[in-house]
């Protein structure tokens, strides 16, 4: 719609409501305390009809067919679940995937407030109004330029970073609450030169020999490809990210959200180590 003609259709909403839905006065726009009812509980209607088409659609012609809403933490990686996403739609080519990438709070959020099917977090919380099913357990490890002294090691220990410039995680995260414990029991001591919430710009800033930092190696594969980064496995230490799976209680799921958490959840296997591996025993 163009803006003129979105505008008009909101002023004679409110006209009809006899209510404000927008507050004008904040920059960007909010909804008021009356606009998110209305938001909240047209989604529903909107979303329930979804479902009834699907389930007619499904049943007259035996696909499955929809949607499936996907809200994921962006240090996931894009390409990882790209390639699930293209191979479920492969798979079922009536069924849309939409997928976002926020913030963790954001992910549960938009879980709990039904505008995403199903959640992609790490380090994942069960709650009382949420669902949540293991999904992998991806192994963490140094990430340097090649630049880097440490470049040409097969495996690191934690005290070969000590007082090296550190690209890490920013402090809201469970993720550099993790690795920062992993630093304190081992009585090691990092230089944090950049803090990022997402492994996307912690990337591009090791890769500019910004500093070094830890990170799921599954997550720096392309760049290890390209010669952009070297991937380090621990000598010793343990390090691993485990990654969920969220879901909203009490909302019984279509088909189509079924078979894409079945997807993933059949990647879970324990000889499946990569996304890679993971994507080929989901399919085959």
């Amino acid at each position: 719609m163009s803006q003129p003609a979105l505008s008009q259709a909101v002023a004679q909403l409110e006209e009809r409501l006899g209510e404000v839905l927008f507050d004008r006065t904040k920059r960007p726009l909010e909804l008021t305390s009356c606009g998110q009812l209305f938001y909240d509980r047209c989604r529903k209607l909107c979303d329930e009809y979804q479902a009834i088409e699907d389930e007619v659609r499904q049943l007259r012609h035996g696909k499955i067919v929809g949607r499936v809403r996907v809200a994921s933490i962006y240090s996931v990686g894009l390409l990882q679940m790209q390639a699930y996403v293209q191979r479920f739609e492969q798979l079922y080519p009536d069924v849309k995937v939409q997928l976002e990438y926020l913030h963790p709070d954001d992910v549960y959020a938009q879980v709990r407030r039904d505008n995403a099917d199903l959640g992609i977090v790490s380090f994942p919380r069960t709650r009382a109004d949420l669902e949540c099913h293991d999904w992998l357990q991806q192994e963490m490890g140094v990430v340097v330029p090649p630049s880097s002294p440490l470049a040409r090691r097969q495996s690191v220990e934690l005290k070969d970073l000590r007082d090296l410039p550190f690209v890490s995680f920013t402090p809201d995260l469970t993720i550099r609450d993790e690795i920062d414990r992993v630093f304190l029991e081992a009585d090691i001591e990092v230089r944090h030169v950049h803090q990022f919430d997402n492994i996307e710009n912690i990337k591009r800033a090791v890769e500019i020999g910004a500093g070094v930092s830890i990170l799921p190696l599954d997550s720096v594969r392309r760049e290890v490809e390209f010669g952009l980064l070297i991937a380090i496995p621990f000598a010793k230490t343990q390090l691993t990210r485990p990654l969920g799976i969220i879901r909203k209680r009490g909302r019984p799921p279509t088909a189509a959200v079924s078979k894409f958490r079945d997807l993933l959840l059949d990647a879970r296997s324990p000889e499946v180590k990569t996304p890679d591996r993971a994507l080929a025993a989901a399919v085959t």
